[in-house]
């Protein structure tokens, strides 16, 4: 079994890949707020506790996130015309601007690592990862 090998390579690859998106999106984007800015693209508008799946952490958590992503102009919050309980959270023009930047920041990380292979390889290895995540 390949166990050890597979783990320090997948270790340098999200180390690689965590270093390059933190020093590229910053001052004005996190990973986590790209990530909540490419789920409102796919939804217009969502409640707050909708995110929780997508992030994989609290509720108290989540809402720290939106602060700040609203503070500096990402998203927009507003409250629910029927039920003044909910609240939506919507993608601003400013946070679509910084969704797309961010793909691309992602995109060339890809495809820097991926153009090390054949196009083949890169088939394969796309479709080995799908089985392991299955």
């Amino acid at each position: 079994m390949q166990t050890s090998d597979f783990a320090k390579l997948w270790t340098k690859l999200t180390r690689d890949y965590k270093l390059h998106m933190d020093n590229n999106l910053a001052p004005s984007l996190t990973e986590s707020q790209l990530t909540v800015l490419e789920v409102l693209l796919d939804h217009d508008k969502m409640k707050p506790s909708d995110f929780i799946p997508f992030l994989s952490t609290t509720p108290a958590a989540v809402t720290m996130l939106l602060d700040r992503m609203e503070k500096n102009g990402l998203i927009a919050r507003e409250r629910d015309m029927n039920d003044r309980r909910i609240v939506w959270v919507s993608i601003s023009e400013k946070g679509r601007q910084e969704t797309l930047r961010g793909i691309q920041i992602r995109d060339e990380f890809m495809s820097a690592a991926l153009n090390r292979i054949s196009a083949h390889n890169q088939q394969l290895l796309i479709y080995l990862l799908g089985k392991i995540t299955s």
